[in-house]
Order: C-alpha cells, then structure tokens, then sequence
C-alpha cells in the first residue's frame, strides 16, 4: 500500500457485478479487521450508484453487524426501497462470507430551496496556526506511548491536525469535546459523490475516541476494547473534501460499556455536515470481574 490516497480513491470505485450488485476490496495493510469508515463510504457508493445524479443523499443510518475480513471482498447488495417525487430511498447490505457484516439505509432529495439558519462555528485556531504532521513529530510524537506514535506517523489518505495534542499526553479526565481540522491528502475529482463518501470515511476516525476524553482513556489504551456499534449522518450543503473542514465533536453520555459521540463539521463558517455515533467502549480485565 505505497499511496494510501491512491488506493482509497481505488476501492471506492466498486466494480460492479449484476444490477443492484457491487464488489469491493479493502486496504492490505495488515489490519486484523476492516476499517469502519471504508464499509460505511463503499455502502454509501454502492446506494449513491442506482440513485438519479441529480439526487444526493442527505442522511444515512447504518450498524455494524460482525467484523469485517479485510484478506476477502465485500458484497454489496442494493435495495431500490423508493423513488418518489422528491426523495429516494435506498438500502446497502455488506456481505462475506454468506453473512452480512453492516447495514446501511440511506435518503436522498432533489435539491429545493427553503428556510435556513444554523448554529455558529467553534472558535478554534485555524489549520496554519497549528503544527504541521512534520511539526508534531517533533513536538509531541516523542512523547507518546508507541501504539498513538504509530497511529500518527502512518501515511494515511486524510491528513488530521488535531487542535489540541495534550488530548494523548495528559491522561487525566477533561470535558469530553475535542477538535479536529481534516481534509483529503490529495485533490480529489469534481465529484460531489466521491466527496461525500471520502468525508463518510473520515468520519469514523476520532468520534469513538471523544467518549472517552471524560475518563482520561483513549482507544489505544490495552484496557479499552471499542467497537463501532451503529453509525449516522446528516448532509446539509455541498462541501470540498480536498480542503480543511473543522471536525467538532462531543459526548454527552457514556454508560453500560457504551460510548454516545455527535460531531458537526464545518467549512468556512458553514456546517455541512453532522454525525452521531455509538459505540463498544468495554473494558479489558486481566481477570475477570467477581
């Protein structure tokens, strides 16, 4: 996997195989599983294809049924719920191994005009203002425990510029807010579908994490085993992957060994998009609980 960027753009080109069916692949990367994001952004390619282009979705809703095998190709299975005078309706099924492994519904509308407000944009330093990748290898990288220098030293296909690195240096509980400014690694293609599904991507990185901030833990740490357990977005203006977008994100509950995170994201004053997740956040025992 030499140009991870490449290679996601790739695989988000699903070939197809019979009508309302498609194939896709996974990074080899050595993953044990497949990435979240890619499941939900291939599902949300597979739909997006037997939609009319002037169409785009605006909302998806999906759950994380089994682990996904990254050594085999996924199965795409469409379904053509609806297509009315407006909006359409599709559901994406993905599967291995003769069971499905995540299930997406997702809505899409012709666009019309209508009434608008909407909240303000977090006042946060902007990307310039924050060390580059480069910057904080040498800042912060040093310091880290292996498993978060690893994750963040990987050549990726977005490239993250968190707005507060401390998150992974001070392990001590704090509000449990934080943000992200994230953007494609390359120019993408003029193609508002491939946007979408590129920032569907991006959007399982992190929020699990957020859930964990009030508790002075993090994914990485081996006594938390997190697990995406449903996944939903809301679109609500067209945007540009391949320029930075404010990644806000928040939790305001966890319990019963489950995490609740939501997350609006932003560019240039407007909020294109947000996000809810819940996921698996249980913790590890040496020896099981008496």
């Amino acid at each position: 996997m030499s140009d991870p960027f490449a290679n996601l753009i790739s695989i988000l080109d699903l070939e197809q195989l019979e009508h309302n069916l498609y194939r896709g692949t996974s990074p080899q990367g050595g993953w044990q599983r497949v990435f979240g994001g890619l499941v939900i952004s291939q599902a949300l390619v597979a739909a997006t294809r037997t939609v009319e282009p002037d169409r785009h979705v605006h909302s998806l809703h999906g759950y994380f049924l089994r682990p996904g095998d990254p050594a085999v190709p996924i199965i795409y299975q469409v379904d053509r719920l609806r297509d009315g005078k407006s909006f359409t309706t599709r559901r994406a099924i993905a599967i291995q191994h003769g069971q499905p492994i995540f299930s997406l519904s997702c809505s899409y509308h012709r666009p019309e005009e209508g009434w608008h407000h909407q909240a303000t944009m977090p006042d946060v330093p902007t990307p310039d203002q924050l060390p580059s990748l480069a910057e904080l290898k040498d800042q912060f990288l040093g310091h880290l425990p292996k498993v978060v220098r690893d994750y963040w030293e990987r050549e990726r296909p977005i490239e993250l510029r968190p707005v507060d690195m401390k998150r992974y240096t001070a392990r001590t509980p704090r509000e449990p807010r934080q943000y992200i400014w994230i953007r494609a690694a390359r120019r993408l293609p003029d193609d508002r579908a491939l946007h979408e599904a590129v920032l569907a991507y991006t959007t399982d990185m992190t929020l699990l994490d957020t859930t964990l901030v009030a508790h002075g833990k993090s994914v990485f740490d081996p006594d938390v085993q997190p697990a995406s357990i449903d996944h939903a977005m809301w679109f609500h203006a067209p945007f540009k992957m391949d320029e930075w977008l404010l990644y806000a994100q928040e939790s305001p509950f966890t319990g019963g060994a489950r995490g609740f995170a939501r997350g609006e994201i932003w560019q240039e004053g407007r909020l294109i998009a947000s996000v809810a997740q819940e996921g698996l956040i249980r913790k590890r025992w040496d020896k099981p609980p008496v």
